[in-house]
C-alpha cells in the first residue's frame, strides 16, 4: 500500500514549545502508510495581499509543501483564546492569492497541548472554523492532551502509556480517513 503524505503545521514557532515537542512525538509514534513532515511557517513574511504577484520563496516553499500533502496534521497552542498569529498567517498565505488556495479539499485533523486543564479547546474550536472556510475536510473527535511533566520522554516520545494509547489511535483513525479521501 502506497504511503500517505501528511503535512503537520504547528502553530507555535517558540523554541521550547510544548505543542512542537507534542508533534515531534507524534511524528515519532507514527501512524500505518503514513509519512510525516513538519512544516516550517516562521520563516514567511507577514501576509499582505500586496506581494501575491511576487511571492517570496519561503511562501512558495511552505505552498508547496501543502499542495504536496494528502493530509494535515495541526497541532497548535492557545492564544488569547484563539489560534496564534504565526498560524493565522500560514493560513493566510495558503489560501492566497485568490484561486490558487493550497487548502481546499485537504483532509485535516487538530490536536494541542497547554498545562491547563481545558488545554487548547478554544484555539482548536477558531482553527476549525477557519479550515471549515478554506475547504478543509475535518476529522472529527477533539484532542485536547494536558502537558504535564514527564508527558514527553527525554527520546522524544510519549512517555506516558494512556497518553500513548490515545494518541496512537487517533493517529490511527486519522490515517485511515486521509486513506479513504485520498483514493478519492
Amino acid at each position: 500500500m502506497a504511503a500517505f503524505k501528511i503535512a503537520v503545521v504547528v502553530g507555535s514557532i517558540r523554541r521550547e514549545s510544548i505543542n512542537k515537542k507534542l508533534a515531534q512525538a507524534l511524528v515519532k509514534l507514527g501512524a500505518p502508510n503514513v509519512e510525516f513532515q513538519i512544516v516550517r511557517i516562521d520563516d514567511m513574511p507577514l501576509y499582505n495581499q500586496d506581494d501575491e504577484g511576487n511571492l517570496v520563496p519561503s511562501v512558495v516553499r511552505f505552498k508547496s509543501e501543502i499542495a504536496a500533502a494528502d493530509g494535515l496534521l495541526f497541532v497548535t497552542p492557545e492564544h488569547s483564546r484563539s489560534i496564534p498569529t504565526a498560524l493565522k498567517n500560514a493560513i493566510d498565505w495558503g489560501a492566497r492569492p485568490w484561486g490558487k488556495n493550497s487548502w481546499t479539499g485537504k483532509v485535516a485533523a487538530v490536536v494541542g497541548t497547554s498545562p491547563g486543564a481545558i488545554s487548547t479547546a478554544l484555539a482548536q474550536q477558531h482553527l476549525r472554523q477557519i479550515l471549515g472556510a478554506q475547504g478543509v475536510t475535518l476529522m472529527g473527535g477533539e484532542v485536547y492532551i494536558q502537558f504535564k511533566p514527564g508527558l514527553i520522554g527525554d527520546d522524544g516520545a510519549v512517555a506516558d502509556d494512556s497518553t500513548k494509547g490515545f494518541l496512537q489511535g487517533f493517529l490511527n483513525q486519522f490515517a485511515i480517513l486521509v486513506g479513504k479521501l485520498a483514493a478519492k
